[in-house]
């Protein structure tokens, strides 16, 4: 058998963006013996890409806000799909993560009186981001890096896991290599947490850097975990999408947020023409009002800019479907002519400055070229909404790869909180599962035989495919077939496809050696980018409305039959369905509090 190194931890987190970090310190507060596996470098996190803010309940700008409107906000951007007792744990637990934060050396942007500052974002009734300037998913990692490395994290860098090993239905370790050296390793674990982020990589156009390429909701998928809410994906609505070198790079919603608005080819802002029913009465029917309301008028109404992010990006995608687009098909993000200079440069100086590093583009004089980007996944592995326990024995889940928070859309900054709430959530709960176990299981041979089979497998293949091709294909498919916009025969011919595909990466093939190999990097990746793609193709498939981020042209509005029902994902005999599940019933105060208009005391 090829050689390889074991590792033996009470709690091994999968991932080391903000939720693996936060879960890593809450276990270790717990004297738990903790590993981190990170695909990338430590601090690479895809958290840093997170700019404007994170949402919590402070009431810091506006005394009113409390966790009852945030509660509400999230449930009403969520289409009601979202799992009440999460979001009340979420919405009741926020301030104090970010209290926490503000206590670990956090240093975010200050009101006049000295207190953390909170911004304006899309879908929040009050200004609820705190925020360190426009990066503050870099100032959550420095802060939870700078923790978990201070109390004694064991990580382990570059590292890819491939597969969760079991005994019995309960997971006891996981395989990987490195991917520097091409060592294989294997983990001893009493307990399991998966904080890999999200999949936005199975698309062509996608503001998710390279890692995300769905990892963990494969990985839990094989051992049997149930998917929930994977229909439900989020393009934001202001990727960059001209010029080419900043392709697919977010504009964060803190440019709204502070005062930019969306215009079409013809110059005219056509989001006060898009607001939906639901929404009727709580958005500017005025630019006047609008105004008013971003300069601190109370009684004004919000700008429509800021509705949920599926509303934006679907009113984007009219634009340039009935000819109103801009050049390169989407629409104008002006904040240009709406802020001085030196107010945006204050207020968003990553913005200006990565634009004109990379793009030659000065955001303080010209607008930027906007359009719905693949983003964030609302769905992902089911959890307990106490303890992120998946179905799985042993296995918990935190973050974007967990579902049951965002409903079908999430809002945002709710991520960020949703790190942090979640992450220690997960920790506490595995470490506590950990304590029960006084020993390490045994790894299986067999199990690791056939992990390390499969590891080699893309070399024994001199006359196999190009791994590269295949992921292509793969991203250029799901972006036609699964993309913002869905119709049944287009599902259907993407699940024909990815079928295919599954037959092309069995014979991916990787020459050279196992050191930094790109090629037998990407051939591992296929056959957990291919179950994910799967998943999200089924469950798109099998709501026939629109939904939140889920739109469908044949089923283009809501049907009340689907308005109460998740659809889970589960894998049975070696293949994936779909079934549903009824949304848990919400107590009656809860019910009063989430139909409620306006403030809530």
């Amino acid at each position: 058998m090829e050689r390889y190194e074991t590792f033996e931890y009470d709690v091994l987190v999968v991932g080391a963006g903000g939720s693996g970090l936060r879960a890593a310190i809450a276990a270790m507060e717990q004297g738990a013996r903790v590993g981190m596996v990170s695909k990338s470098l430590l601090g690479k996190a895809h958290t840093v890409m997170a700019e404007g803010g994170v949402a919590a309940a402070l009431g810091n700008v506006r005394p009113e806000d409390n966790w009852k409107v945030h509660f509400r906000d999230t449930l009403k951007g969520g289409g009601m799909l979202n799992n009440w007792k999460m979001v009340q744990n979420y919405a009741q637990e926020a301030p104090e993560r970010v209290l926490e934060l503000e206590r670990w050396g956090a240093v975010f942007d200050r009101t006049p009186d000295g207190r953390i500052n909170q911004r304006n974002f899309g879908g929040h009734f009050f200004p609820r981001l705190a925020h360190v300037g426009d990066r503050t998913g870099l100032e959550m990692i420095r802060t939870l890096q700078d923790q978990a490395v201070k109390m004694g994290v064991n990580v382990h860098m570059e590292t890819t896991i491939t597969r969760l090993l079991q005994e019995g239905s309960a997971v006891n370790g996981a395989f990987g290599f490195d991917r520097r050296s091409g060592k294989f390793l294997a983990f001893k674990a009493k307990a399991i947490v998966i904080a890999t982020g999200g999949l936005g990589r199975i698309y062509k156009i996608t503001s998710n850097s390279w890692e995300c390429t769905g990892d963990g909701f494969a990985l839990a998928s094989m051992v049997g975990a149930d998917l929930i809410d994977m229909e439900f994906i989020q393009f934001h609505p202001t990727g960059m999408i001209w010029p080419t070198g900043v392709m697919g790079i977010l504009v964060t919603e803190g440019v709204r947020g502070e005062g930019g608005v969306l215009k079409n080819n013809q110059g005219k802002r056509f989001m006060f023409d898009n607001v939906p029913d639901r929404y009727k009465g709580e958005f500017a029917e005025t630019e006047e009002e609008a105004d008013r309301w971003l300069e601190g008028d109370r009684e004004a109404r919000r700008p429509p800019e800021l509705l949920t992010r599926d509303v934006v990006a679907r009113a984007i995608r009219m634009e340039v479907n009935e000819g109103r687009g801009s050049p390169h098909g989407g629409a104008y993000l002006d904040i240009a002519s709406r802020r001085s200079a030196d107010y945006i440069k204050k207020k968003l100086p990553s913005m200006y400055h990565q634009f004109m590093k990379l793009a030659n583009l000065d955001i303080t004089k010209e607008p930027m070229e906007v359009g719905p980007t693949s983003h964030y996944m609302m769905g992902g592995i089911k959890v307990d909404p106490d303890s992120q326990a998946t179905t799985v024995p042993g296995l918990f889940a935190a973050g974007e790869v967990a579902g049951g928070l965002h409903g079908a859309n999430r809002l945002g900054g709710n991520s960020l909180s949703d790190l942090l709430v979640f992450g220690r959530r997960a920790g506490l709960a595995a470490a506590e599962f950990a304590s029960k176990k006084s020993s390490w299981s045994s790894l299986d041979d067999s199990e690791i035989a056939q992990c390390l089979s499969e590891a080699l497998a893309p070399f024994s293949r001199a006359q196999g495919e190009n791994p590269f091709a295949i992921m292509q294909d793969l991203r250029n498919s799901m972006q036609k077939n699964a993309g913002i916009m869905r119709v049944e025969d287009e599902l259907n011919e993407q699940l024909d496809i990815i079928r295919k595909l599954k037959v092309r990466a069995h014979n991916a093939a990787a020459a050279g050696g196992r050191e930094y190999n790109p090629g037998w990097h990407t051939a591992l990746d296929l056959p957990l980018m291919l179950e994910v793609a799967e998943a999200v193709v089924l469950a798109a498939a099998a709501r026939k409305e629109s939904r939140g981020g889920h739109a469908r042209l044949d089923y283009p509005e809501p049907d009340p039959a689907f308005a109460t029902v998740n659809h889970l994902v589960r894998r049975k005999q070696g293949v994936l369905a779909v079934e549903t599940a009824p949304l848990p019933v919400m107590p009656g105060e809860l019910k009063e509090i989430a139909d409620a208009k306006g403030a809530v005391s």
